[in-house]
């Protein structure tokens, strides 16, 4: 089956999705409920692909640029939802959203041809405001900057990354000290 193609934009990307569904009220704080609706927005496009480009202009990012970018939601579950992220034959990424009891959390699972797991993954964070319906940010967490700093990759130690989404578009941003992807 051929995936569906949309527009959707790395850093400042976004990723164009038909409207979401109406999403049941919980019973839990108003933040749980604001990240449950994000989660739950998302997951409706569980086994779609959707493809891309990188909208910000920074010499740092051309390694993407120019390239097919598809985004897949599949592997979803009532608490986690596996993304794999495909840059040109590059298929190494896979973006892991996953709802915890203290909010959401995002790893980056990177992974060589063979399968096996990068030095560099399993990286990312986790929610710490409320967030809104339509982002979500992600600053490092512990064991990522101890990842970064054993692999030498010191400038990624104030990273945060945000996922936002709305009815027509999808984004993923890294920002951190002198960069915005």
């Amino acid at each position: 089956m051929k995936p569906r193609t949309t527009l959707f934009t790395l850093g400042l990307m976004s990723l164009s999705f038909i409207t979401f569904p109406s999403v049941a009220t919980q019973t839990y704080p108003q933040a749980m409920k604001t990240q449950d609706t994000f989660f739950t927005n998302i997951a409706s496009y569980c086994g779609k692909a959707f493809a891309g480009k990188v909208v910000s202009g920074d010499a740092a990012d051309a390694d993407f640029s120019g390239k097919p970018l598809i985004m897949h939601v599949r592997e979803c579950s009532d608490t986690e939802l596996n993304i794999p992220f495909h840059v040109g034959d590059d298929h190494s990424r896979t973006w892991v959203l996953t709802k915890t009891l203290q909010g959401l959390k995002l790893k980056h699972d990177h992974r060589h041809q063979d399968g096996s797991e990068d030095a560099v993954t399993m990286y990312g964070g986790d929610t710490i405001t409320d967030g809104t319906l339509q982002k979500q940010s992600f600053p490092i967490d512990k064991d990522s900057i101890d990842n970064f700093v054993k692999n030498g990759l010191t400038q990624s130690i104030t990273n945060v990354w945000h996922i936002a989404i709305t009815p027509t578009t999808f984004s993923y941003q890294l920002t951190r000290a002198n960069r915005d992807f």
